[in-house]
C-alpha cells in the first residue's frame, strides 16, 4: 500500500486496510497486516478481485503468494571459539560471552523443542528489559517452557493453513504452536547459540560437548515452516514481529529461487530490518554445483554457503575382489557381521539404480548390499527402500552431480556413501564380475581430517542473476556433518518409519552453516554494539580465509578443483579475525537506495522495498556495482574499461597506514588509486577509485557461456589484512 495516502480519519493501517478491502471486495479473508517489514496485507482473493485492487491507487503492488523451502560439537573449536585467547581489545571469551548476553537472535524455521538441554539457562542473568517477544502457549507448547535463554516463541500459519484449504491439515501434531516436529528449527537455534551441553553425540557419534557460536546470546523462534513449506506471508509476519520484538540478528536458513527484490519477502523484510540496524544472515540454497543457483542475493543480506568441517565419520565397502574403499556414514546399529554377501546394482527399470520407492523388487535385492545412485529423492529415503525390499546393506555412489563429496546420514541400515571416482569402480566391478560380493564396516568418528574446509558440492554458486554486479555467496561456514540439538518427536533421518529418539542430530546444508554466521555475528555485536548491520558483514567478508589446514587454496567438493568466488565467496569465516577487521565497508540506507534505482525499478517497486512514502531516485548509480559493497563483480560488456570507487572507514587504531596489492587474470589489467592510504583518526573515511581494463587480443569465451575469472584486492599493513575477491565475465562476443 502506498502508506502517505492513507485518510486521517483511519486512527491505524489496519483500519483503513480493512475498509480498503470492503470498498473492492464484500467476501475476502484477511491474513495479516505488516506494519514494520512492509506496509501492506496479505489476504485470499481469486483472480478477479486482485486485478480490483491492482487498478487502486492507494496500491503500489499486488504479489502472489510464494513458498520458500528449508535448505536443509566440533565447530567452535574449528572456528577457533574455544581457544580462550583474547579476542578483541584485550578482552577474553569471557568478557565478549558475558557481553552477548545482551544480543537476541532471532531464528525463522520449523519452531524449537524447548526441552533441549540446548537451550538450558544455568547461570544466565535477567532477560533484556528492552525485549517486546512473548512465548505462546498452545495445545503441545506452553508459555512456561520458555526461560532466559530461549526468551520467545511464536508461529505464523495463515498463509499456510490458506493454502491447504483453510482447515487445519490431517497431518498429525501440525498444530498452530512453535512446537518443533520436524527438527530443523532446533538445529539451527542451537546452532547459533545453544549453551554448552556436556556428553552429546548422535547415537555415539560426535561426542563432546555441543555448543553454538555464541552461547550467551538469547534464542527467540519464529516458527514460519510446516508440512507442506514456509509460506511467504508467514514468513513476512514474522520478520514484522521479530522487528518489534526487539531481535539484533535475524537468521533465516530457507529461501525459494531467483527474484526481484521487490518480489522477493524475504529481500523487503530484511530490508527493514537492516534499517532498524538487525543483521540477517540467510543460507544461500543446496542446488549447487550447478553455476547461478544462489537464493537471497539482496546485498543487505549475508548470504552464506557451506563448507566442510575436519571431522568425519569413516565406513568402508570391501568388495569380493578385496579392494577396500572408504566412504562415510552415521550408521549405528549392530551391523553387518562379517561374511561377504552379492552386491547389486540394476538398471533394469530405470529408476532401481536410483533406489526410489517402488522401484526395487525383493527378488533381486533380498538378503544382499544394493548399490544406489545419489539423486532424485533423499539419501536416507533411499536406505530405507533398500530396507523395506529386504536389502542388508547399501552403498550410495555419487555421480557427476555430487562429485566427490561425501555427506554422512544416520541410516536405519548399513549403509556407506562414497564419492563418484570410487562409485564408478564399485559400478564397473559389478558389471564385471559375474558374481559381485560385499561387506560394509563403521569406523567411528575421526578428527583433523585435511583437507579442510572444503566447499560443499550442494552449496549454491553464483554468478547472482538478479544483480550481476554484486558477487554472491558473501562466505562460507561449516555446512558438513553437523552436530546440534533435536527435536525429539522425530527420529534423525526424519523418516515416519524412524522410530528412534535423540537429542542431538548432524545434518549437512547450507541451513546448518547459515546459524553458524548468525551466531559469529551475535559475538560481532556484543564486540562492537554501534556498528551497523553492513559494517559487520564487511569485517566477516573481508577476514575470510581462502586457504585450506593444508596451507593450499580452498578445494571444490563437486570436481576436487580449486574452488573459486562463486562457490565461497570471500572465503571461509574467521570469527577472531572479524573482530578485528581493522577497515571496514560501510553502507547506509541512502546508499541502498541508490542501488535500487539504479536497477531500473520503477518507483513504486522501489517504495514497495524501501517502505518510504517520499522516496525518489534523485541519487543514483550509473552502474548498481557502484554500491559500496565488500566484494567486487565486474562485467565487461559494451565496454573493456570498468571503474569502481569504494571507502574503507577506519575502526583499528589511530595512524594506520595501508598499502595495496591486487592479483588476478593476465586478461584484466587493474589500477588502484591512491595506492596508500593512511587514517589519522579512529572513524576516519578514505576513498580509493580501481579501474578494471580487459586487454584486447584476450580469448574471453568459452563453450558458448560468458568466460569468467578471478583475482583479489588487499589492503594490509603490519596487522591487518582487509581482503576483496574480484570475480570477472565477459558477457559479449567480441575479443575486448
Amino acid at each position: 500500500m502506498n502508506h502517505h495516502q492513507r485518510p486521517l480519519s483511519y486512527a491505524s493501517s489496519d483500519e483503513w486496510y480493512t475498509a480498503h478491502l470492503q470498498s473492492l471486495t464484500s467476501e475476502s479473508s484477511l491474513l495479516y497486516t505488516y506494519t514494520t517489514a512492509y506496509h501492506g496485507y496479505a489476504v485470499s482473493l481469486d483472480p478477479d478481485q486482485a486485478e480490483a485492487l491492482r487498478r487502486s491507487d492507494s496500491v503500489l503492488g499486488v504479489y502472489e503468494e510464494s513458498i520458500y523451502t528449508l535448505h536443509t560439537t566440533r565447530t567452535p573449536e574449528f572456528l577457533g571459539l574455544d581457544t580462550g585467547l583474547g579476542l578483541w581489545a584485550g578482552h577474553s571469551t569471557q568478557d565478549l560471552e558475558h557481553a552477548s548476553n545482551d544480543v537476541i537472535i532471532g531464528v525463522l524455521d520449523t519452531g524449537v523443542w524447548p526441552e533441549s538441554k540446548s537451550f538450558s539457562d544455568l547461570g544466565m542473568p535477567e532477560i533484556p528489559t528492552r525485549w517486546r517477544g512473548l512465548c505462546e502457549s498452545g495445545v503441545d507448547f506452553k508459555a512456561s517452557l520458555c526461560n532466559k535463554k530461549l526468551i520467545g516463541a511464536r508461529s505464523f500459519s495463515k498463509g499456510f493453513r490458506m493454502a491447504a484449504g483453510g482447515g487445519v491439515t490431517k497431518k498429525p501434531k501440525e498444530y498452530e504452536t512453535p512446537r518443533d516436529h520436524d527438527g530443523h528449527g532446533t538445529h539451527t537455534a542451537s546452532t547459533a547459540a545453544g549453551s554448552h551441553v556436556a556428553n552429546a553425540s548422535l547415537l555415539g557419534y560426535a561426542s563432546g560437548t555441543a555448543r553454538g557460536m555464541a552461547t550467551s546470546a538469547r534464542v527467540a523462534v519464529y516458527k514460519v515452516c510446516w508440512s507442506t513449506g514456509c509460506f511467504g506471508s508467514d514468513i513476512l509476519a514474522a520478520m514484522d514481529r521479530a522487528i518489534l520484538d526487539g531481535v539484533d540478528v535475524l537468521s533465516l536458513s530457507l529461501g525459494g529461487g531467483s527474484a526481484p527484490y521487490y518480489r522477493d519477502t524475504i529481500a523487503i523484510g530484511a530490508f527493514s530490518a537492516m534499517e532498524k540496524g538487525i543483521f540477517v544472515s540467510c543460507s544461500a540454497g543446496n542446488s549447487g554445483p550447478g553455476r547461478a543457483t544462489l537464493a537471497n542475493v539482496a546485498p543487505w543480506i549475508m548470504t552464506v554457503g557451506a563448507g566442510t568441517l575436519d571431522r568425519d565419520f569413516p565406513a568402508y565397502a570391501v568388495l569380493g575382489n578385496q579392494k577396500r574403499f572408504a566412504g562415510v556414514s552415521l550408521y549405528s546399529g549392530s551391523g553387518m557381521g562379517k561374511k561377504l554377501v552379492a552386491l547389486v546394482y540394476s538398471k533394469e527399470n530405470g529408476t532401481s539404480n536410483m533406489c526410489l520407492p517402488g522401484s526395487l523388487e525383493p527378488a533381486q535385492v533380498r538378503g544382499k548390499v544394493v548399490l544406489c545412485d545419489r539423486g532424485i529423492n533423499a539419501r536416507v529415503e533411499k536406505g530405507a527402500v533398500v530396507r523395506d525390499a529386504g536389502g542388508l546393506g547399501m552403498i550410495l555412489a555419487n555421480t557427476a552431480a555430487s562429485g566427490e563429496e561425501l555427506v554422512a546420514d544416520s541410516h536405519l541400515l548399513p549403509a556407506v556413501a562414497v564419492g563418484r571416482k570410487v562409485g564408478d569402480r564399485i559400478r564397473e566391478y559389478v558389471r564385471s564380475t559375474s558374481n559381485p560380493m560385499a561387506i560394509l564396516s563403521f569406523g567411528g568418528t575421526v578428527l583433523n581430517i585435511r583437507p579442510s574446509p572444503v566447499v560443499a558440492a550442494f552449496s549454491s554458486r553464483g554468478p547472482n542473476m538478479v544483480t550481476p554486479q554484486i558477487l554472491k555467496p558473501d562466505l562460507i561456514g561449516p555446512g558438513v556433518n553437523i552436530l546440534a540439538g533435536w527435536s525429539e518427536s522425530v527420529g534423525p533421518t526424519g523418516l515416519a518409519r524412524d522410530q528412534r529418539k535423540t537429542q542431538f542430530n548432524i545434518m549437512s546444508g547450507t541451513s546448518m552453516s547459515c546459524p553458524h554466521i548468525s551466531g559469529v555475528a551475535a559475538l560481532l555485536k556484543a564486540a562492537h554494539p554501534d556498528w551497523s548491520p553492513s559494517a559487520m558483514k564487511s569485517a566477516l567478508m573481508t577476514t575470510a580465509y581462502t586457504r585450506d589446514n593444508t596451507k593450499s587454496p580452498l578445494r571444490d567438493a563437486a570436481g576436487g578443483t580449486i574452488s573459486n568466488p562463486w562457490a565461497h565467496g570471500s572465503g571461509h569465516v574467521d570469527p577472531q579475525k572479524a573482530l578485528d577487521p581493522g577497515l571496514v565497508y560501510d553502507i547506509n540506507t541512502e546508499d541502498y537506495v541508490a542501488f535500487l534505482c539504479s536497477l531500473d525499478y520503477s518507483i513504486a517497486q522501489v517504495q514497495a522495498i524501501v517502505k518510504r512514502a517520499n522516496t525518489t531516485c534523485a541519487k543514483k548509480f550509473k552502474d548498481a556495482g557502484e554500491l559500496n559493497y565488500p566484494s567486487f563483480s565486474v562485467l565487461f560488456g559494451d565496454t573493456r574499461v570498468v571503474r569502481y570507487t569504494r571507502e574503507l572507514t577506519n575502526v583499528g587504531p589511530a595512524g594506520s597506514v595501508y598499502d595495496v596489492t591486487v592479483g588476478g587474470p593476465s586478461s584484466v589489467g587493474v589500477t588502484v588509486r591512491p595506492s596508500k592510504l593512511v587514517f589519522r583518526t579512529v572513524g576516519q573515511k578514505r576513498k580509493y577509485t580501481v579501474t578494471f581494463v580487459a586487454k584486447k587480443g584476450k580469448k574471453i569465451r568459452r563453450g558458448g557461456a560468458s568466460a569468467a575469472a578471478f583475482g583479489w584486492i588487499v589492503w594490509s599493513n603490519a596487522q591487518h589484512q582487509v581482503r576483496s575477491p574480484v570475480s570477472y565475465e565477459w558477457t559479449t562476443q567480441t575479443q575486448g
